[in-house]
């Protein structure tokens, strides 16, 4: 192929689908290794043995882990994401109901720390070496440091038992108004944006400080240009790419802090979801809700490989 970035591109789409196939083969087979036996789990201790092994007949249990995860494999590509062992319910609808709420809670958790880290990012890089950029490099150093059930337990603790001013569950079916809102996206949002603006902070400022060490800031910087210029004018235009390679790899990391969250604040999404399909062994729950982590990851970070080989300018 002529074009290295059409072919850079490509390359980059295809290990994506590679390792999406990669997933679902682990996801699948680490759910069967799960212990206890989901048939029994459903009925109960008291249930017969005819009726378990029934169920497992039932739900394909007795079938070998290869036909299982070929047959699930299939339904995903004609978009069945099969049906729900604990609701009996498709597993589509089940989901549905809580990917609204995991995206609204994404979305807010956005709208907040992209702007927040984008200014404290590029601020520091303006003011590199001075005191506000190393109480800022400090502070993103410590919230790196700091796990997200730390952070999600300490807001709890903080704002929920001594304050006493937020709620320390998130009841997302309780939104009726604007204060409501505020009261329910808090702490889920004040946690998620100490997660993910760390990183982007200082991916942003290393970003930035490159740019202003290039040949053309430089000239800028002789003939008289202030500083403010320079960054506002010449680095940030120029920045905009690896800014924006920076904001996708760090949203990426949502999804991880989602999982916690959404547990310890008890917030109806789909990683509550997968957790209470995880204590029924409902299987395929599991590895459906799984695979739509997996597969936002890879979007995320696909696209961020992409923006950054787009915006190189050796390969314009």
């Amino acid at each position: 192929m002529k074009n290295p970035v059409l072919s850079l591109v490509l390359g980059r789409l295809l290990i994506a689908v590679v390792t999406l196939l990669i997933v679902s083969f682990a996801v699948f087979f680490a759910t069967t290794l799960l212990p206890g036996d989901t048939a029994t789990i459903l009925l109960g201790q008291a249930a017969t043995p005819e009726a378990v092994a029934g169920l497992r007949t039932a739900m394909h249990l007795d079938e070998p882990a290869l036909f299982r995860f070929l047959r699930w494999i299939v339904g995903l590509l004609h978009g069945d994401l099969g049906t729900s062992y604990a609701n009996d319910m498709p597993i589509a609808d089940l989901i549905a109901r809580r990917f609204i709420n995991t995206m609204k809670l994404a979305g807010v958790t956005a709208l907040f720390s992209v702007p927040i880290a984008l200014t404290l990012g590029i601020t520091a890089a303006m003011l590199r070496g001075s005191l506000y950029d190393r109480i800022v490099t400090i502070l993103t150093i410590g919230v790196i440091s700091v796990p997200e059930f730390m952070v999600a337990t300490s807001a709890v603790l903080i704002f929920a038992v001594y304050l006493k001013w937020l709620p320390a569950l998130s009841f997302a079916n309780e939104v009726h108004s604007l204060s409501d809102m505020l009261r329910v996206y808090a702490m889920p949002v004040i946690t998620l944006t100490f997660v993910v603006s760390a990183q982007m902070i200082r991916m942003t400022r290393a970003a930035v400080i490159e740019t202003l060490n290039t040949p053309y800031v430089e000239m800028a910087l002789l003939k008289g240009a202030s500083r403010p210029r320079i960054v506002f004018r010449h680095a940030l235009p120029n920045a905009l790419g690896p800014i924006v390679n920076a904001v996708a790899l760090s949203l990426s990391y949502l999804l991880g802090g989602v999982i916690i969250v959404e547990t310890i604040f008890n917030y109806p999404g789909i990683a509550k979801l997968m957790v209470d399909a995880v204590a029924t062994r409902d299987l395929p729950l599991i590895q459906s809700c799984a695979m739509i982590f997996c597969l936002g990851y890879l979007i995320l970070i696909t696209a961020a490989d992409i923006i950054a080989i787009l915006s190189n300018p050796r390969l314009r």
